[in-house]
Order: C-alpha cells, then sequence, then structure tokens
C-alpha cells in the first residue's frame, strides 16, 4: 500500500492509499478541499455532498494508457509490467491534461518543481511505446503514462514546446493525414481548434500538436462534465451537457458545439465521444473558461474503409447515431462562410501527396477522400440554404446521402 496526498497543483485535497497490488484507490481519507476534487466525484444525496470513493477510483484508473492501445501489450512486456494502470503510481499520475497529481506520503515536492509544463520529462515510455527496446534503465518520470486513446502516441518537448505525436493504424495509416485535413477545414472556417501538422519518423506518418492546455488551464472531459449531475426527466444528452455548461457560465457553448458538428460532417468524423472533447477551466479558481478547441479528429474519412466503401455513409456521436439527426441540433448556419472553402480540395490532395503518402493511403485514395470532403461540403451548403434561405449557394451541388 501507497500512501498519497491527491493534489491539485499545489493545493492538498485528499490523503489516499492506493493498493500497490492493484493500482486502484483502496482508501480515501482526510479530504482537505472537497471543491478541488474532480469534476462527477461529489453529488448529492438528501441535500447533502456525498463523495463517491467509486467515482474517484473510476477517474484515477481511467488516467491510464488504455488496454486498447496499439503495441501496449509489447510495451508492457519491454516494462516487465502486468498493466498499463501500473505506470500510474510511477510517474505519480501527472499528467500534460490537468493537474492532478499524487504526492508521496512525507515529502514536500511544490507542483512548480515537479509538473511536466514547467520542467523537462523522460522520452523513456515515449520511445518504449512507439516500440523501441531500451538497453537502459527506463526513467518513468513522463506524461506518456497518462495518455489516453488507442493509437500509437507519445509526448516530445520540441522547440521548447510540448508537443504529442500520434501514428496511424494499419490498413492505410490514414488518420494522421486526417488530423492535418481537419486543421485546414478549421482554418478555413474559423473555428477554435488545436493545429496539426505531419511528420515522417521511419517511413510512417505521425500527426503532431503543440499542447493546447497551459498553467492556467486544464481540459475537462465532456463526459466528467456530464457526471457532475444527474439528467432531468426532459433533458437529452445534448441539452444535458449544454446546459450544465450554462449553469456554469459558458453561454457561447452551443455555438462552440455547433462548430465542433459541422466538422465532424463534413470529414465524417466517427468517434466523437464524449473523452475528446470538453471545456478548459482555472485549476485555481475552478472557473469555466471556455469550451476546449477542437481536438482528436483521425477517426474519420473512411479512414479504415477499403476503397470501394470510401463513399458509404458513416454512423456518428456522441449525441446522435445518424448525421440527418445529429445535424438536426445545429442551431445556426449563419457563420459558416462556404465561400472560404473554395479551392480547398488542391489543398487536400497537396497534404495527401507524395511518395510516402501514396505507399501508405494506396494509389488513387488521396483523390477519393478529397471527393469526399467536396461532397459532404456540397450536402451541407444544401441543408444550410434550406435552413436559412438567405444564403447564397456558391457552387452546383452534388447529391449525396447524408
Amino acid at each position: 500500500m501507497g500512501k498519497y496526498t491527491l493534489m491539485h497543483k499545489n493545493i492538498e485535497v485528499a490523503d489516499i492509499v492506493i493498493d500497490t497490488d492493484t493500482s486502484a484507490i483502496s482508501s480515501l481519507d482526510t479530504v482537505y478541499s472537497k471543491e478541488h476534487l474532480p469534476l462527477g466525484v461529489v453529488y448529492t444525496q438528501h441535500h447533502k455532498e456525498v463523495i463517491d470513493r467509486r467515482a474517484l477510483n473510476s477517474w484515477w484508473l481511467k488516467r491510464s494508457i488504455p488496454a486498447s492501445r496499439t503495441g501496449l501489450e509489447e510495451a508492457l512486456e519491454t516494462l516487465n509490467l502486468d498493466d498499463a494502470a501500473m505506470l500510474l503510481e510511477k510517474g505519480c499520475g501527472m499528467s500534460l491534461s490537468d493537474h492532478y497529481w499524487i504526492k508521496p506520503d512525507g515529502t514536500q515536492a511544490a507542483w512548480e518543481n515537479v509538473n511536466f509544463f514547467q520542467n523537462t520529462f523522460s522520452e523513456d515510455i515515449g520511445d518504449i511505446l512507439l516500440g523501441e527496446r531500451l538497453n537502459r534503465n527506463v526513467d518513468f518520470n513522463a506524461p506518456d503514462n497518462t495518455s489516453d486513446g488507442m493509437l500509437m502516441k507519445r509526448w516530445k518537448i520540441i522547440d521548447g514546446k510540448r508537443c504529442l505525436l500520434k501514428a496511424g493504424e494499419n490498413p492505410f495509416h490514414q488518420q494522421p493525414f486526417n488530423e492535418v485535413i481537419a486543421s485546414c477545414i478549421m482554418d478555413r472556417l474559423d473555428i477554435p481548434h488545436v493545429s496539426y501538422s505531419l511528420v515522417w519518423i521511419n517511413e510512417l506518418p505521425y500527426s503532431v500538436c503543440e499542447d493546447f492546455v497551459t498553467t492556467e488551464t486544464e481540459l475537462v472531459s465532456a463526459y466528467r462534465v456530464m457526471q457532475t449531475r444527474y439528467p432531468r426527466n426532459d433533458e437529452s444528452d445534448y441539452q444535458h451537457y449544454v446546459n450544465i455548461c450554462k449553469e456554469n457560465g459558458l453561454q457561447d457553448i452551443v455555438h462552440s458545439i455547433d462548430t465542433m458538428l459541422v466538422l465532424d460532417y463534413l470529414i465524417a468524423n466517427e468517434d466523437r465521444h464524449f473523452n475528446n472533447f470538453g471545456i478548459l477551466r482555472n485549476p485555481e479558481t475552478l472557473q469555466w473558461i471556455s469550451a476546449a478547441p477542437v481536438f482528436d479528429n483521425g477517426t474519420s474519412l473512411s479512414y479504415n474503409r477499403t476503397f470501394d466503401k470510401i463513399f458509404v455513409p458513416t454512423d456518428c456521436k456522441p449525441f446522435k447515431k445518424k448525421w440527418g439527426e445529429q445535424l438536426k441540433l445545429i442551431s445556426s448556419f449563419d457563420w459558416v462562410d462556404f465561400s472560404k472553402l473554395s479551392g480547398i480540395e488542391e489543398e487536400l490532395l497537396e497534404i495527401m501527396s507524395g511518395t510516402k503518402a501514396e505507399d501508405c493511403l494506396g494509389k488513387g485514395r488521396s483523390s477519393d477522400i478529397a471527393q469526399l470532403v467536396m461532397n459532404k461540403i456540397s450536402a451541407l451548403e444544401r441543408m444550410a440554404l434550406k435552413a436559412t434561405p438567405q444564403l447564397t449557394v456558391t457552387k452546383p451541388t452534388i447529391q449525396k446521402d447524408l
């Protein structure tokens, strides 16, 4: 058993005990700052606030690398670990997404001296997660211990900036290209987003983005937001999320969701789940600041489909399963300037150009992907025109199912 104090930057939150065999929180002892516990851990029962230790333990274990991560089994074998959750304790639970960490009992460490935003970190875990086998003692002090998602990824300091490198997967390794394509679309439509670029490592593509969380902000996922209270009987998932955000001062949340849903339609995003969008808040004052910029867009554009199925309509997430239903949630298309998407096809083809790209994607796939985006733009423009008659269609449309 290991005794720790759960910290939020330099704020002592609670004393906890972690079972070193299971990596789970086995005991929640003295609570010093209930308001700084992770969102969704405290609930109201009979007009009293109750701390849910199971919810706290779930939050803690979900900070670990998911079992579905590509290459994880081999990485754990290299590290001589049975479970990825064991990495949590070794890295004191620190992340580059928020400012929670665990301080070993009896130590006097300060957040300024240990956090990964202001201090360097080991690249050992990142190297191993990308398939390297190290011939040295491993330094576990790394934010990679708490990185989520199923794709191979690692954090790296590049020119002084904390950057996330993320791979694609067989058969086409298309996800990194999709991230850059999504950035291109959002640049043109002025959608607040995380900007992605493309790099090649060992003849394979990786997307690269700078960490959008800072020392003054932290990401809170939509899932955690929705755990702050039970939905009312008349609240859909969409309305539940919107209402909670508004209750906490984010009056522009509907427009932020509108922009995300438009982007997701244009790239046929199949995996916009409640853990890859959310809000930013101040970790010290706990003030909710804004919706988080749009990020994590790789599972899109028929990324794993064979050539004959690229244009087959997909299902969607998070609020509805069918695009036709989810697009009805968009409150307004007035902000979408379709003229800004003029000529984008050439830009998309340029992103996917070159011998190495063709080796990954296959000959002719890039033109199909670009055409898929153009079809989506045309279909969305028709929908916007129907919803807002004063809009002007800028080009001939192509009839495609939603």
